[in-house]
């Protein structure tokens, strides 16, 4: 079947794939915001969500590779090992957070997951791509940990720490640092775009029977409320920003991309206080200030060390 692929610039700079990844993980702090909205009313769960999101963003990959102006070609599946990292590692990247959420409450699981990504990370990659983090990696590092805690601990309520809910926060880390430093290895020379489609496809297979069990279908009250918010979900921070991830982690280290990456819940904090009228303490606020002085200064570093490199 004959299709276009979105076209990206090739090679892709650095600072154009530094906005790539800034751009999708600002999409990415919309899901949660979609999600709530979801959850309690559309009669979808977790498992579920994540099959239609998966559902939604291969097909919508599809129309947009048909009527994309660009050259001509197909959707060529990836190789098998590429397949297989990147879907498995998907799908546990999401399944494994909506798991964790539920098992250990929201601020918990996405400290967690977050904070212990960039980590994960920054040791793959120094043990597996000789990827030095250089003067500014380390703090840069500790302070968007530190910053995301402040970020989402400051404005948590009540809620206990459980040990069943964080070990799935700490494979949710463990399967998009898998899915970062596999893109990470394989360069420039990977399509995002198959590279995000034949992603979903395959988490989308995974997750069928578990979405079965669980309750595939929406609840007819409200269905189409239910239908707008997963069409969003599945154009915007599933279609548009994984493509954009994918295109931009095959440039930048990977430990960069996963700082970046943290950006998701301050846009998340935005959505919140801009259109649901929440208010952010002086803690959130600092939180905010540290993580975004960590990624500028990565997105810096990393910058200079292109114009070193060229």
């Amino acid at each position: 079947m004959s299709v276009t692929p979105v076209a990206l610039p090739r090679p892709l700079s650095v600072g154009r794939a530094l906005v790539y990844l800034l751009l999708s993980a600002t999409a990415w702090g919309t899901a949660g915001a979609a999600a709530a909205l979801l959850f309690g009313r559309s009669g979808l769960g977790p498992v579920a969500l994540t099959f239609w999101r998966s559902v939604g963003g291969v097909a919508v990959l599809l129309v947009a590779a048909r009527l994309a102006p660009g050259r001509p070609g197909r959707l060529r599946p990836p190789r098998p090992a590429r397949l297989l990292v990147n879907g498995l590692g998907l799908t546990l990247f999401q399944v494994a957070y909506f798991e964790a959420v539920h098992g250990t409450g929201l601020a918990v699981a996405t400290v967690v997951t977050l904070g212990a990504a960039p980590v994960l990370v920054a040791l793959g990659a120094r043990l597996l791509l000789r990827e030095q983090l250089g003067a500014a990696g380390v703090p840069a590092v500790a302070g968007a940990v530190v910053g995301l805690a402040l970020l989402v601990l400051g404005g948590a309520g009540g809620g206990g720490l459980r040990a069943g809910g964080v070990a799935w926060a700490v494979a949710s880390a463990a399967g998009y640092a898998a899915v970062t430093l596999y893109g990470r290895r394989l360069g420039a020379g990977a399509e995002p775009f198959a590279s995000t489609f034949y992603s979903f496809l395959v988490c989308a297979v995974l997750m069928l029977p578990f979405a079965l069990l669980e309750g595939l279908w929406p609840s007819p009250v409200g269905l189409g409320r239910t239908l707008g918010l997963l069409l969003y979900i599945a154009a915007v921070p599933t279609a548009l920003a994984y493509g954009l991830y994918f295109a931009g982690v095959a440039v930048v280290r990977a430990t960069t991309a996963s700082v970046i990456a943290l950006i998701e819940p301050v846009s998340a904090a935005l959505i919140a206080v801009l259109l649901l009228g929440e208010q952010l303490s002086a803690v959130e606020l600092t939180g905010i200030g540290v993580l975004l002085a960590a990624v500028a200064a990565l997105a810096l570093a990393e910058t200079r060390a292109a114009v070193r490199r060229s």
